[in-house]
């Protein structure tokens, strides 16, 4: 497991060490799963993770932060420089 530790730390405001226990105990608790169990919480993880994701990418339209990227789509293909999938 990738855990950027850098910005945890700094996200924390000084409870560092008290995170990363957690996340060393974590880490441990998932490398001794049964491999059934490893992978529901890969699914579990993925559904949990992609939701996350569609969150944040709903924010990012409703602020507006998407608009430049849909407005240059739109000239593409109104100059024809899309194809049909």
């Amino acid at each position: 497991m990738i855990v950027r530790r850098e910005s945890i730390a700094s996200s924390r405001s000084g409870r560092y060490s008290d995170f990363m226990s957690t996340i060393q105990e974590i880490e441990d608790a998932i490398r001794r799963l049964p491999e059934d169990d490893l992978a529901a919480l890969r699914a579990w993880f993925a559904e949990f993770d992609a939701a996350a994701w569609d969150r944040q990418f709903e924010r990012d339209v409703a602020e507006g932060r998407l608009d430049a990227l849909a407005d240059e789509a739109l000239q593409d293909a109104r100059e024809g420089r899309c194809t049909d999938l």
